[in-house]
């Protein structure tokens, strides 16, 4: 049988109890009332319960009812009470505070999605995530991707044409070389189909020949991205579905080999990245859509980031917005992720 001691604690130790809001001081008090404990209330909690017959700890927690979870005591030593750490916070928020001196002044509309491919959680974390806006030539990179499952499926290696038009149009950016594998993969239905199985789930290719004007996500990009630069068995029951080792490692190459000039957006993070970027004058209103897609490496964590603008005065000024937003994101995914690998 165990006998549970109430110890009086001074008030300052126990201030992350005193500070609770009733709804979760009552959460407390309940749990620790199914326990065993007694002489505590919803509104006066200033005591700890500790077992003293087997010198195990029972921590009072300022996040709610307790866990059940026991950490044992040196032998000998007095029972104490032991204040829980806060929760961590969402990185979601720690996004929206990072991204606020961004955001001001009236800046431009924006999205933002970041995943930290190295971390536990594999949830994307955004800013306007699911925003619609147009890609310009990112959508390059997901021309390639819908190439190369067509290839795959055909159980081919891209041709030489092929392999040539590919590189102008990722590392230069090509619209010449864009428009003939647009025509490749059956322009708006070939990019849909592969899209399906990639898992974008809000991107719309665009009309005709215009490949550029396809709607898209920042959280969409996130997907395409992660299925090139995710780390995945190269024999899987679903290595038909999505792309090959070999297709992956073949985008990865180009996106990281973009000529000088055209290497601004993600890199702004860090200097080991592998980016595409868009950018696109709008007739109608002679602002700017300026996006930029990719993966940085920060610390040996690997994060992947896509920034997605439009409105801006100028490209300079996108450019200028985009780099502010990537260098925010990144640094509160990095930030999340302490402690750092050494």
């Amino acid at each position: 049988m165990s006998y549970f001691l109430i110890y009086r604690l001074p008030v300052q130790e126990c201030r992350g109890l005193l500070a609770m809001p009733d709804e979760q001081l009552s959460g407390t008090y309940q749990a620790l009332s199914r326990s065993g404990s007694a002489g505590l209330r919803p509104h006066a909690l200033t005591a700890c319960a500790a077992t003293a017959a087997v010198a195990s700890l029972v921590a009072c927690s300022s996040a709610g009812p307790l866990d059940g979870a026991r950490t044992p005591s040196a032998r000998g030593s007095a029972p104490a009470a032991v204040l829980a750490a806060p929760p961590p916070e969402n990185l979601g928020a720690t996004l929206a505070r990072a991204l606020a001196p961004v955001l001001r002044d009236g800046a431009p509309r924006i999205a933002v999605a970041v995943l930290d491919l190295d971390g536990a959680n594999r949830e994307i974390a955004s800013y306007r995530g699911d925003a619609m806006f147009d890609t310009a030539s990112i959508i390059k990179v997901d021309i390639l991707a819908a190439l190369l499952l067509q290839a795959q499926d055909e159980g081919r290696e891209p041709t030489a044409a092929e392999r040539e038009a590919a590189e102008a149009m990722i590392r230069t950016s090509d619209n010449d070389a864009a428009n003939r594998l647009w025509r490749a993969i059956g322009r708006g239905e070939g990019l849909d189909a592969a899209n399906e199985r990639l898992g974008l789930s809000s991107t719309q290719a665009g009309p005709g020949f215009h490949w550029g004007l396809t709607r898209t996500t920042a959280k969409d990009q996130i997907r395409l991205l992660r299925s090139v630069f995710a780390r995945v068995p190269a024999v899987s029951v679903r290595a038909r579905a999505g792309l090959n080792r070999a297709s992956r490692a073949y985008i990865r190459e180009l996106m990281g080999g973009i000529v000088k000039g055209q290497d601004w957006g993600v890199s702004a993070a860090a200097p080991r990245w592998a980016l595409k970027n868009g950018w696109l004058q709008r007739t109608t209103t002679e602002l700017w859509v300026v996006n930029s897609i990719g993966q940085v490496t920060v610390h040996g964590r690997r994060y992947l980031v896509s920034v997605l603008s439009s409105g801006n005065a100028s490209m300079q000024d996108g450019v200028s917005l985009v780099e502010r937003a990537v260098r925010a994101a990144i640094g509160a995914a990095s930030a999340h992720a302490r402690p750092w690998p050494e």
